[in-house]
């Protein structure tokens, strides 16, 4: 773990935005039409359904551009920038290795079982292929997850309104929280996801000017790759330099680590099984829109990485010594040190209005899955059950105020990290990782025994921790940055989670078969209303799919090997 580089200074001085009324007007406005849209949205939510997953009745252009939008925060933005800031051109390894395949897999393959079953929450899927015990476990874990992630969000978020006004930080935080729970609690899912498409293109309208006038300032794309490779080296703005087994290089990872630990299990324990993301695809109309919410999602994922990208090596050339001791940036302030010093007013306050729509979208998403988690798989299944509709709605809505306060906490220990793609990575390697590999040996092996969902889920929650706290912090293996942790925690997580359910369904009785339909890959329920992958409309008899698919994978494998 990286400590602050700043703690002596005082960040306000160092980042604070020359703004004027103009700017302030710009994001009051933002404010207001996020409030109205929260107003708008309660007329809709009548019951849990609506409150929880919209209805179900949202289009795939919708839920597509609110699934993109969802993870446009901390990650994309300050994550992101300070990444490229850090490792340089290896940020693409995020989206085209790290993203892609695995929404598209998510579309094809996966969302068939999660819509086609009818259930509510990510975690709700494990109580159907195995037993409670690995449902409860799955719910706690991804309830914890999701408040230290929000928790990243707001911490973001308040550095953009430091910078901007000249709050403490912890002002910054409980004004932004408070934004974040009105609307959700207001309309629920169908606030956040509408909201979320406004973000999208306020997002992009942010970004976009800071690229240009980055690019302008250090003398265009060729400009900036002879100055980074001048001072960093030649790897440094290049995709795969460097990334032979027992070769150095600034990620500290070589290809089999970036292809195994992050292009596979860190990628696909992420998008297949996030429920921050995933709900979005769950509240779309039919199965045929929540298959392509993925698919519509990944198109804008391939290029964004060019605006979170950009920034950050526009930073390492204008900042030498961003993020070291002798400086008083940390790898996180890359995007508000280039608002400073490149945007004028006006356009200044579309930029810090964009930010404050990523965060807050990155928020809402972890706090709205969080409220669905917590009340119909933990409360309303163990503890309060069988009341009626309203009550879980009155009980939702309270559930997103603690989850909003217990975000504020966990925000500051966020502030402890230098760059907080590193640290939300080590959340992933923790919690997504091992759900995925329950999810997919579940899925696709019918032997798997009930209890082996809950001891494989336990295995490789724990032995990601292990290789990160004791084998990787102790010194006890030799790892060159946390980034590259992360990818071995997550393969460690992955591997123990494989064997353990291996061994444990191999000594367990397994499902009655009768009760796998639909569950696993290969079977079909009679009952469903729509079937699930194997079936008539299975992803392989269908060509439009199968082909937009095609052209998002050419794309994200060809696009890394010309850089």
């Amino acid at each position: 773990m990286q400590t602050p580089t700043h703690a002596a200074t005082d960040l306000a001085a160092v980042l604070r935005l020359p703004t004027n009324a103009l700017d302030y007007t710009i994001l009051g406005i933002y404010f207001a039409v996020v409030l109205g849209i929260g107003f708008a949205a309660r007329q809709s939510v009548r019951t849990s359904l609506d409150f929880f997953l919209s209805g179900r009745s949202l289009p795939a252009w919708i839920t597509g551009l609110a699934f993109v939008s969802a993870n446009l925060g901390a990650t994309e933005i300050l994550g992101m920038a300070a990444n490229s800031a850090q490792y340089g051109a290896y940020t693409v390894h995020w989206y085209w290795i790290g993203a892609i395949p695995a929404m598209v897999f998510l579309g094809l393959v996966m969302m068939p079982f999660y819509y086609g079953s009818k259930v509510r929450s990510v975690p709700e899927f494990l109580l159907l292929r195995f037993d409670k015990w690995a449902h409860l476990l799955s719910s706690a874990l991804f309830a914890f997850a999701a408040v230290l992630i929000a928790g990243v969000n707001l911490y973001s978020l308040a550095i953009i309104v430091e910078a901007l006004l000249g709050w403490p930080q912890w002002v910054a935080i409980v004004v932004a929280g408070f934004f974040v729970l009105a609307y959700i609690t207001l309309g629920g899912l169908s606030s956040a996801i509408y909201n979320e498409v406004l973000q999208f293109f306020v997002i992009l309208a942010a970004l976009i000017p800071i690229v240009v006038l980055g690019l302008r300032k250090v003398g265009g794309w060729g400009g900036l790759t002879d100055k980074l490779t001048a001072s960093h080296g030649e790897d440094f703005v290049t995709a795969w330099g460097g990334t032979g087994i027992g070769s150095s290089n600034p990620l500290g990872a070589n290809w089999l680590t970036i292809v195994l630990g992050l292009g596979f299990v860190l990628s696909f324990g992420y998008w297949t099984t996030n429920f921050a993301e995933v709900q979005r695809a769950l509240s779309a109309k039919n199965l045929s829109a929540a298959q392509r919410t993925p698919l519509i999602a990944a198109f804008p994922k391939i290029f964004i990485v060019f605006l979170v990208m950009i920034p950050g090596l526009v930073a390492a050339v204008l900042l030498p010594g961003i993020g070291t001791s002798g400086s008083d940036y940390q790898y996180n302030h890359a995007i508000p040190y280039l608002m400073k010093e490149l945007l004028p007013n006006g356009v200044l306050g579309i930029a810090v209005t964009g930010l404050v729509a990523a965060f807050m979208a990155g928020m809402a998403a972890n706090v709205s899955s969080f409220n669905t988690v917590f009340t119909n798989d933990i409360w309303g299944r163990y503890v309060v059950r069988g009341r009626e509709d309203g009550y879980y709605v009155k009980f939702g809505r309270l559930i997103t105020a603690i989850g909003v306060l217990a975000s504020i906490g966990t925000a500051f220990l966020a502030s402890s990290f230098s760059n907080i793609m590193s640290y939300l990575q080590t959340l992933f390697s923790f919690f997504n990782v091992p759900m995925f590999v329950v999810f997919v040996v579940g899925m696709f092996w019918k032997r798997a025994s009930m209890k082996s969902g809950f001891w494989g889920l336990l295995a490789g929650t724990t032995a990601a921790m292990v290789n990160y706290f004791v084998l990787y912090k102790q010194d006890v293996i030799s790892i060159p940055t946390d980034q590259g942790a992360n990818f071995v925690s997550a393969i460690a997580g992955f591997v123990a989670g494989a064997v353990v359910m291996v061994a444990v369904s191999l000594f367990t009785e397994p499902k009655p078969q009768e009760e796998l339909q639909g569950l696993v890959y290969g079977t079909r329920s009679p009952g469903m209303a729509e079937p699930p992958a194997a079936g008539d409309d299975a992803w392989y008899r269908r060509p439009a799919l199968l082909g937009w698919s095609a052209v998002i994978l050419a794309a994200a494998c060809y696009i890394p090997f010309s850089i």
